[in-house]
């Protein structure tokens, strides 16, 4: 490999402190996989964690990261995103920063990896991880998969809400006629304008559970690492609560993340060597 090489997984960011490590165990797992060192950098956020919370070692953002490591003579960058679609932070937040460090430090080579479901073509290994995790849960809680719904962040951006259009079509192709998936939504804009990004996950499961009071709903996580929504003491898992209270004999049981799915690394890999080819790796 190139000495003045630098290789990163990057995700958007985030204020807690499990995200980064997450995105650390991954950023490690990839490197081990690709036989080369991989640095975990977020785009923007990560950078107001306190230290301590993460080990005694700071989050890296993706600004700092190219100053600091332009500045040691590195010459040529892999990015692989650990995004499911091209957000706008792949194609403006991280163009603009490389743009400005290009004229802070002048020019040097850049390669920015496919997302995890790259449109149109998008990506059923991905597909399959998802359905892998609902079957793992129905069957870790003893329960029928009759009803699943796949969650994610919700987006103003039709392009990127098709990511997950797109995964519950081929979720549904996989789970078969006999299983009902619906999806919703953690954030969406008020209007009608927007109504493309689906529904609320709370209102979601408030008319499921209206509809079928006595039913467990497996809910598709489709998000990478805890947060402010996914993971313990979260919005979904408030929602969730709230949901269950109001229709004691209505249950939702959470997949695990996506991030915590073994088969995640193996379409990492995929991407960096994709990347790393046109640099000529």
């Amino acid at each position: 490999m190139a000495s003045k090489r630098s290789y990163l997984l990057i995700d958007n960011g985030s204020t807690r402190a499990e995200a980064t490590l997450n995105l650390r165990r991954l950023a490690v797992a990839l490197g081990e996989r690709c036989g080369v060192e991989v640095a975990a950098v977020s785009l923007q956020h990560a950078d107001r964690i306190p230290a301590a919370a993460l080990g005694g070692c700071a989050a890296d953002t993706l600004p700092s990261f190219l100053r600091s490591k332009r500045a040691e003579g590195v010459e040529e960058f892999v990015l692989v995103p650990l995004f499911f679609g091209s957000s706008r932070a792949l194609t403006r937040f991280v163009p603009d920063t490389v743009g400005e460090v290009v004229q802070e430090t002048g020019a040097f080579r850049l390669e920015l990896g496919r997302s995890l479901y790259p449109l149109p073509d998008g990506e059923p290994r991905l597909a399959g991880l998802l359905c892998d995790q609902v079957s793992r849960t129905a069957a870790d809680h003893d329960v029928q998969l009759e009803q699943v719904v796949l969650v994610d962040h919700g987006s103003p951006i039709p392009e990127v809400t098709a990511v997950r259009q797109g995964l519950a079509r081929e979720m549904r192709e996989r789970l078969g006629p006999g299983i009902s998936l619906q999806e919703a939504v953690m954030e969406r804009r008020a209007g009608s304008e927007y109504d493309f990004n689906g529904a609320l996950l709370e209102e979601r499961l408030q008319a499921m559970a209206r509809e079928h009071p006595h039913q467990t709903v497996i809910l598709a996580m489709l998000f990478f690492s805890p947060g402010r929504h996914a993971g313990a003491g979260g919005d979904i898992e408030e929602i969730c609560q709230r949901v269950m209270q109001a229709a004691p004999g209505f249950r939702v049981i959470p997949t695990a993340l996506v991030g915590e799915h073994e088969g995640l690394v193996d379409i990492l890999a995929d991407r960096l060597r994709e990347a790393e080819g046109r640099l000529g790796g």
